[in-house]
């Protein structure tokens, strides 16, 4: 059933997206052909008024056709005067960059839209209790779920606010250290004592942290649980801001580092997308929408990129035409977008190995 989610999310990403398109299109006076679904063999279609609705076969996107398009429709004689005059390439330019940056807009607005109200209604914060513990860990010896974590080390800093106190609980726990002294790899790091609080009564344990190479530090191996938070709307929207600027910077950082190996390695395709999002559903709603607002953004980022064929490829092309006072040859054009459409077939086949080579590894973990 996950999957059938997966679908139908990533399907309303892409209707809203060219919808976008479609609507300013629309309003701006241009004729539009087709609204379609995926790619390839068309599976049903209809018509209404001037513009055909439909699925097709292959599952890889949608698209919207406007009239004149490309260059090299504008010429086409026998397009009838009303409709040539609504031609795309026969609009002024501002006309254009609407449209083109309508598909992308829809999906940073819906972005905004999905975090505002995940932060307004369901805004957790988390709490001293243990939400889980790990599989196989130091902390599955002698935790549980539910426990609340009092002290560690017999410090529990009651001064400080609980975000505060726990980073405080973390440190201490990462301070302990392998056979003298901290060494990555060191999986004998000296025990950590702490008290919790369990079915009302005060117990104090023993455990010994383990080395962690993913976090650079000992761990003992659980997670805090979490609470419903007290959130207004501006808090909220000041939350999704928050959140849609870290992913933008964060995107904008992997793609203007992509020589760089490391930065490579964060890319993600199609199946790793859709494993993580198998995994989101199964632990709760609420990280399922956080993830299709974290999608949708990074499908409007990516598609203003200034490449074609990409939204923002079409936007940089026009506002070369504008500083130019004439439009661009069409043998430009149609070699700026064989440069476009290799270096996106790049991008997909990089997400893609990378997703094989996770696949082979541990899988993709969202913890």
């Amino acid at each position: 059933m996950n999957w059938l989610y997966i679908f139908l999310g990533f399907s309303v990403l892409i209707i809203l997206h060219e919808g976008g398109h479609y609507a300013a299109a629309k309003a701006t006076g241009m004729r539009v052909e087709r609204f379609f679904l995926f790619f390839g063999p068309t599976i049903w279609s209809f018509k209404r008024g001037e513009t055909e609705y439909g699925v097709k076969a292959i599952p890889l996107g949608g698209y919207v056709k406007i009239t004149g398009m490309s260059p090299e429709e504008e010429g086409e004689e026998e397009l009838p005067p009303g409709v040539r005059d609504r031609a795309y390439y026969r609009q002024s330019a501002w006309k254009r960059i609407v449209v083109i940056t309508a598909g992308p807009a829809v999906n940073i607005a819906l972005a905004f839209v999905i975090l505002f109200f995940v932060y307004l209604l369901g805004a957790q914060q988390v709490n001293q209790t243990i939400g889980e513990v790990g599989a196989g860990t130091p902390a599955a010896k002698v935790l549980e779920a539910g426990d609340r974590i009092v002290a560690v080390d017999g410090e529990a800093y009651p001064g400080l606010a609980r975000e505060a106190r726990l980073e405080r609980f973390r440190d201490q726990i990462a301070s302990h250290e392998c056979a003298g002294k901290q060494v990555d790899g060191c999986r004998a790091a000296t025990p950590v004592t702490l008290r919790i609080r369990r079915d009302g009564e005060l117990k104090t344990v023993s455990v010994r942290p383990e080395y962690d190479e993913t976090a650079k530090r000992a761990l003992v191996g659980f997670y805090y649980g979490s609470e419903p938070a007290d959130v207004g709307a501006g808090e909220a929207a000041n939350k999704a801001g928050d959140a849609m600027w870290a992913v933008t910077s964060g995107t904008f950082h992997v793609f203007s580092h992509l020589f760089e190996s490391e930065q490579r390695k964060q890319l993600s395709g199609v199946v790793g997308t859709s494993d993580i999002a198998n995994q989101t559903i199964d632990r709760s709603t609420t990280e399922a929408f956080l993830l299709l607002a974290v999608v949708s953004l990074s499908l409007g980022l990516i598609n203003l990129l200034p490449i074609l064929p990409l939204d923002g490829g079409h936007i940089f092309w026009t506002l070369i035409e504008k500083l130019r006072g004439r439009r661009v040859s069409l043998a430009v054009m149609e070699r700026a977008s064989f440069v476009g459409f290799v270096f996106v077939i790049m991008l997909f086949f990089l997400g893609l190995s990378n997703d094989i080579g996770r696949l082979g590894d541990d899988g993709f973990d969202v913890r």
